[in-house]
């Protein structure tokens, strides 16, 4: 019987597994429409044009302190090109480089290091510039802005306050929280506190399993308002394909420029899927430094698997699951029910882990996940309510045996950022 080989992403290298002609179902990879082939030149065309408000040289004058707030290097996100174009823009404008700061919009993640801010942004932005990590859960940073009409505390990094124009850049992906990434998402929970970023995660999770995809959401409503009770008017959102490169940038207004940036962002990563099967296999690239991140994929797998089915995610994790939110692993195998529960009572101190905890939970109740993982055993997949295997082989043939043989499997080759499109 023939087989089909497919290669599947695991980090920066590539694994090749071999499905049977008559199990495999679908492979559904991201679109490649053509990117732009200079970068700087589209980053410019956008910062010339921009949605809904004036050019950014309109908005500063050599008084003004400006304040980016960048996404972390879990964001593919080209920071590296498009902070030194808005530094031109800036200088230009008389804007001294002592006027500029850049606070990483870290939301609950580990603090970047030195080496890492090169990295994302260049040595010559890191030694020109100050450049801060937001800390969620230290009080002395944050300043309480009331609460949303909903009722969701606003804790906002306390340096909004000392910055006349506020710039948040980000990329815009299907994301299972607010519906996509991008616009006020740079702000909540990009530089909020812990329990502003519990309610809004909360909100979501109680809805439903995943807002994947859903642009228009309660979860969206309560991040524009807080950003815009922060102050921060205006967005760089970039929509970028599987490789990082820029199909679409935009800047503008904060809620104007990432909802037309949502339209390009569907069209990139919505793929058209024939039908949900039993078994589903997908990589979390390029969501794969810790399962804080590689959890992304389990949201289009959990649209495509059927009820009672098996999801594998193959996924490296070299930091863990979460070196921010331990304490998911004291509760993480347990009901919803009893998670939700035990979030209302106080007993879950961290709400922002006990969110996707509940979320992970009802995806259980769903269908079985297994992890293909090195830097996860089987002992921590467990205490999550997770199964494990060594090996892609091992996984699917565990997933056969349960299921049946002839059981067909959809693979997503880069699952990390992939919305499906079911009939």
């Amino acid at each position: 019987m023939s087989k089909h080989k497919i290669t599947v992403q695991y980090g920066l290298t590539e694994i090749e597994v071999s499905i049977r002609s008559n199990n495999l179902g679908a492979i559904l990879y991201p679109n490649t429409p053509e990117h732009i082939p200079d970068p700087v030149t589209e980053i410019n065309r956008a910062l010339n044009n921009p949605i809904g408000c004036s050019m950014l040289s309109d908005l500063v004058n050599p008084k003004t302190r400006v304040l980016i707030l960048s996404d972390d290097n879990t964001r593919m996100t080209p920071t590296d090109i498009i902070v030194p174009a808005m530094l031109k823009e800036l200088n230009r404008r008389g804007v001294s480089d002592k006027q500029i700061k850049i606070l990483i919009a870290l939301g609950t993640h580990r603090p970047m290091n030195r080496q890492e801010m090169i990295a994302k942004f260049g040595i010559e932005v890191v030694s020109r510039l100050e450049i801060l990590n937001h800390d969620f859960r230290n009080p002395d940073v944050l300043y309480d802005f009331g609460t949303t009409p909903n009722g969701t505390p606003i804790q906002v990094n306390r340096i909004v306050l000392e910055s006349d124009v506020i710039i948040g850049i980000g990329s815009i992906v299907p994301h299972h929280i607010p519906g996509f990434s991008g616009g006020a998402k740079i702000v909540q929970p990009g530089i909020c506190g812990e329990d502003t970023t519990a309610e809004t995660h909360l909100l979501s999770v109680r809805s439903r399993r995943s807002m994947l995809g859903i642009a228009e959401n309660p979860v969206r409503e309560e991040m524009d308002e807080i950003a815009e009770k922060a102050g921060v008017k205006y967005v760089f959102n970039t929509v970028l394909d599987e490789k990082g490169r820029i199909i679409k940038a935009l800047f503008g207004d904060t809620r104007q420029a990432f909802r037309q940036g949502v339209t390009a962002s569907r069209q990139l990563y919505g793929v058209e899927a024939p039908g949900r099967t039993p078994i589903v296999l997908a990589s979390s690239y390029p969501c794969d430094i810790e399962f804080w991140q590689a959890h992304k994929t389990l949201y289009p797998c959990d649209m495509l698997v059927e009820s009672g089915g098996t999801m594998i995610i193959v996924t490296p994790c070299p930091e863990g699951i979460a070196v921010t939110h331990p304490e998911l692993l004291s509760f993480g195998s347990q009901h919803p029910d009893i998670i939700d529960e035990q979030i209302r009572e106080g007993i879950i101190n961290d709400k922002v882990a006990g969110a996707l905890g509940l979320a992970w939970s009802k995806i259980r109740q769903h269908a079985e996940v297994c992890l293909v993982s090195g830097g996860i055993g089987k002992d921590e997949a467990a205490k999550l309510g997770f199964s494990h295997a060594a090996t892609i082989e091992e996984a699917l043939d565990k997933a056969w045996a349960k299921l049946g043989r002839e059981s067909e499997v959809t693979v997503l080759p880069q699952g990390g950022d992939i919305l499906p499109l079911l009939p």
